[in-house]
């Protein structure tokens, strides 16, 4: 069974498109490769609430003041009653102090998504791009690649100029009141630190964020805080959750089109990321970096953003591998990283932590 699409065109931009009661489809760009992002605006009591808030460029806030002067029109009035981010990637909060001076809404958040905004932004505690760049080096990076990654530092100051400097901290089973509707808080893990979705039980409505997106694979990446992070794991894992939700949720996706097809969906990321383990078991018979099997993954060129996240997608692949059992990870004289599959010649391990588990099915239940 595959996804079904009730929407077939995106609202263009500056403009709202109604997808279930009191709940507003926005589409503003990106300047990536995937060029845009879906927001959300939902009819509260006396007011609104913005699910997520775009990239700093000039043509998205252009976008937000021509929405924002049309709403004292309506019926619910034009004021901003609170401004919900996902997660601290900056499509999703690159707005938010702005849209929070403009109106004075408060924020609302997770803490590990607001204290790694900051911590991001202030390249502090293992953050920013001096400790991406050792990382990547140490996973096979060639100069020439690293060198055009370190041309790109700033980058999320550019699309976030500014953070929320207080917020109203979001809580895993927290509900919020929108508009007459529950909305539950659904705390996902894998692609940022505590992404939050948003489930409507009563509209039967999911806001999915990044978590579950209809065509695309998120971004599943081990950063340099966490180098022996199993992140795919925890994304999956998290993804399992939603399967709990009736099959005619709504699922609106922050990039893509709305759809139907929770289960389905879920299943396909399960297969496809099963389908790149397998690959890259096959490719390991011999010790091998993640910069070695960037080809093997993303079989075609990729740009200098597109190589950061395909990096960190590499890695978290090896990590699963490596805690399911299925490879060992070697560091020579130089703390290069390579992974070859068990049973192979290799290098001695790394001492570490690394837990075995066999197989790709049977996940972490400990702090989850």
């Amino acid at each position: 069974m595959l996804p079904d699409y009730p929407f077939a065109t995106p609202p263009a931009a500056g403009d709202t498109f109604e997808v279930s009661p009191g709940v507003h489809w926005l589409r503003m760009p990106l300047p990536f490769a995937l060029n845009h992002i879906n927001l959300w605006l939902l009819e509260d009591e006396g007011g609104w609430t913005i699910i997520d808030t775009g990239f700093a460029l000039d043509t998205v806030k252009e976008c937000w003041r021509t929405i924002l002067d049309r709403l004292p029109a309506s019926a619910r009035g034009g004021r901003i009653l609170r401004i919900v981010v996902t997660h601290f990637h900056p499509d999703h909060i690159g707005l938010a102090a702005w849209l929070q001076q403009r109106t004075g809404a408060p924020v609302f958040m997770t803490l590990g998504e607001y204290l790694t905004a900051h911590a991001v932004w202030h390249e502090v505690g293992g953050h920013g791009n001096p400790p991406m760049l050792r990382q990547f080096r140490a996973h096979g990076l060639d100069v020439e690649r690293c060198a055009a990654l370190e041309r790109r530092s700033g980058t999320y100051k550019r699309g976030v100029p500014s953070l929320p400097e207080h917020y109203h901290r979001l809580f895993p089973g927290d509900e919020l009141s929108i508009g007459g509707h529950r909305w539950q808080v659904r705390i996902g893990f894998g692609h940022s630190p505590e992404h939050a979705a948003l489930y409507s039980p009563d509209l039967g409505v999911l806001i999915s964020g990044d978590m579950l997106l209809p065509t695309i694979s998120t971004n599943i990446s081990v950063f340099a805080v966490t180098p022996h992070a199993d992140s795919l794991t925890d994304y999956l894992q998290s993804i399992d959750r939603y399967r709990e939700m009736p099959p005619a949720t709504l699922v609106l996706p922050s990039h893509g089109l709305p759809f139907y097809g929770i289960a389905c969906r879920v299943d396909a990321l399960h297969a496809h990321h099963e389908e790149r383990l397998l690959l890259l078991e096959e490719h390991c018979a011999e010790p091998r970096s993640a910069a070695d099997l960037l080809a093997t993954l993303f079989p075609r060129e990729l740009d200098t953003h597109q190589t950061m996240f395909a990096m960190g997608e590499a890695i978290a692949h090896l990590n699963r591998l490596e805690q399911a059992g299925r490879l060992q990870r070697s560091v020579d004289g130089n703390g290069q990283v390579r992974f070859v599959r068990r049973g192979q010649d290799s290098s001695p391990l790394a001492s570490g932590r690394h837990p075995a588990v066999v197989g790709t099915s049977q996940y972490r239940t400990s702090g989850r």
